[in-house]
């Protein structure tokens, strides 16, 4: 036998020996609690998840130990929720936390309640104590159920290892379901090893949890003569339309019909804003012609949004001339903060397939669309350059959005750098911008960006925005970035000040910088080279663009803190309370 003929049966052995193995580790039994909360991560398709170690989860831990999810230990549990929500909000899939029970749990609630108020879907499982021990105030317990019920959908206390991977993958796929948003399993330690073998199913919603798809045909039919007859018609994207997978369906919806469109800031990506028809997004840092479009429009087209008071100032005077169609799955949105003259229950996909089907002709916005060319013309996003003076921000993120290719992915801490990268740059593509929106959490960008990593693609590069107050609250994720040898790139936006309050109260207080002047901070550039990632300081125009180009091909995370001009403010800028049409571009226009 030659020798080519005696390797093939042994390759082909050594290769079906390979997959049985692999089918036996796949197929390895469910023996206790723990295991099957495993097996129901796995039978979602759970890739990833985000955690801290600690007493009353070890049980759960020991069980990833085999299994093919890769946990990313994070450095404080905050850290953990805000990765896990902005894994989900690139992957278009629940991102999953884990912490032990006490103040695991409660370090994980500004994470969960961010997540809630964006609508995320997002996972959290909490170790608790004992069974028996509930109640009797044990070490590190708390009433993790009720402390997280006001800002999840739903959760659940674990009372069976029977029953424990089912309600896990109930859980999941709640979170993902219908209107997204964050759920919790608590897991008491006592269940976790309790011996079981009931595999869990494949992961179920809830009897009863599954909204409307379709939108009522009667609401259907006088939404479409609504935007038939409109002169000036205007389709207002949120977030719910790239949580429903939309965006092709709003963006056909918007190009067949001549229809101008505006974006929520949770919206920002859903409509390319190169598209001639794309006004960016409107509220109270939105653009000057973004909210005159919604000052003077009469069809309000609004879907996937739940007009926050950040998008409509003073309820009063928001849309005042328009009829208004409100299509979003959630009914409890419909009419809450703004009166909805047509009300369109249901998936934004497909009720906007609906409206297309029954509209018999576009509405005649020929006039609209100039009217809305004109806006852009009479307040255009510039803003002044002097090389003498000191780095305006504006300018630092257009250098990274020229640098950089469309699906480049933001992120931002919470404050003014938030809206200089919501402004300045330029987005085409959908869950490419990812924020704290309702919550407005100090401290999201570092975490987030860790999480967006490890959703997005290979080649897709990932920036984030960061001031100096926010990036000093959660810094030390920079240590898991630099573990994980992570390529992403932290641009700190430092005025030496909480920036958005210094702004309110230069406008409003009489120039008071109570508790807001930062004049205390580290040298992150130095900083971060003691966590080991790269780090550059930049003072200078001139220093803008190599030190960009070096933190984007450096591979690995790298900082770079730019001092900029401690008086830049952000503008537009509407009052609260105040119509959006009278945006101010000045402070003396407050």
């Amino acid at each position: 036998m030659s020798d080519s003929a005696q390797t093939t049966p042994d390759t082909d052995a050594d290769s079906e020996a390979s997959t049985a193995a692999d089918d036996a580790h796949e197929q390895e039994p469910v023996t206790d609690g723990s295991s099957s909360v495993v097996r129901a991560l796995e039978n979602a398709g759970v890739e990833h998840a985000f955690g801290v170690q600690g007493g009353a989860i070890m049980p759960i831990y020991d069980a990833l130990w085999n299994s093919d999810i890769e946990h990313i230990t994070m450095a404080h549990e905050q850290g953990a929720s805000h990765a896990a929500d902005a894994y989900g909000v690139v992957a278009g899939s629940a991102g999953i936390c884990l912490a032990t029970s006490g103040p695991g749990a409660t370090n994980l609630v500004t994470g969960i309640a961010d997540a809630n108020m964006d609508s995320d879907a997002m996972v959290a499982l909490t170790g608790q104590v004992p069974s028996d021990m509930v109640g009797s105030d044990a070490f590190q317990e708390t009433d993790t159920t009720g402390v997280t019920m006001p800002i999840t959908k739903h959760n659940w206390f674990a009372n069976s290892a029977d029953t424990i991977g089912n309600t896990v993958g109930n859980a999941l796929a709640l979170a993902e379901s219908g209107r997204p948003g964050p759920t919790l399993v608590d897991l008491p330690k006592d269940v976790s090893f309790e011996e079981t073998d009931v595999e869990p199913g494949e992961p179920q919603v809830p009897a009863g949890s599954e909204p409307p798809t379709e939108a009522d045909a009667e609401q259907i039919d006088e939404a479409a003569r609504a935007i038939e007859r409109a002169e000036k018609p205007l389709l207002l994207l949120g977030g719910g339309v790239m949580k429903a997978n939309a965006c092709e369906t709003a963006r056909a919806f918007a190009r067949d019909h001549g229809i101008p469109v505006v974006t929520t800031m949770p919206g920002i990506g859903t409509f390319p804003e190169d598209d001639e028809l794309c006004l960016s997004w409107a509220g109270m840092h939105g653009t000057g012609y973004a909210n005159m479009a919604i000052t003077h429009t009469d069809c309000l087209i609004g879907v996937g949004t739940r007009f926050d008071d950040r998008l409509t100032g003073g309820i009063d005077t928001f849309a005042p001339e328009a009829e208004v169609v409100h299509v979003d799955i959630d009914a409890a949105e419909i009419s809450k903060n703004i009166h909805a003259d047509y009300p369109c229950i249901g998936d934004a996909g497909t009720v906007l397939d609906q409206l297309t089907d029954e509209m018999e002709h576009n509405p005649d916005a020929r006039e609209w669309r100039e009217q809305c060319l004109t806006w852009q013309d009479e307040y255009p996003m510039d803003y002044p350059v002097d090389e003498n003076a000191p780095l305006r921000p504006e300018f630092i993120v257009e250098a990274f959005d020229e640098a950089t290719d469309d699906n480049t992915i933001v992120t931002s801490g919470v404050g003014q750098h938030q809206m200089w990268a919501a402004q300045y740059w330029e987005f085409t593509q959908p869950r490419t911008w990812v924020s704290s929106h309702g919550l407005g959490t100090m401290g999201y960008g570092l975490p987030a960006t860790i999480g967006a990593r490890f959703a997005a693609d290979d080649d897709q590069d990932i920036v984030c925005f960061d001031g100096d107050g926010s990036f000093l609250m959660t810094l030390q994720e920079l240590s898991v970035a630099v573990r994980e040898d992570l390529d992403i790139t932290i641009a700190v936006l430092n005025n030496e000040y909480v920036g958005m309050v210094r702004q309110w109260q230069d406008a409003f207080f009489d120039g008071r910088h109570m508790a807001s002047e930062y004049n205390w901070m580290p040298e992150f550039d130095k900083l971060a080279q003691a966590f080991g990632a790269q780090g550059w300081r930049v003072d200078n125009y001139d220093e803008v663009a190599p030190a960009v180009e070096e933190a984007l091909a450096y591979d690995g995370p790298s900082v770079i803190d730019f001092h900029i001009d401690p008086e830049a403010n952000v503008y537009p800028m509407v009052a609260s309370g105040a119509p959006n049409g009278k945006f101010a571009l000045s402070e003396d226009q407050l």
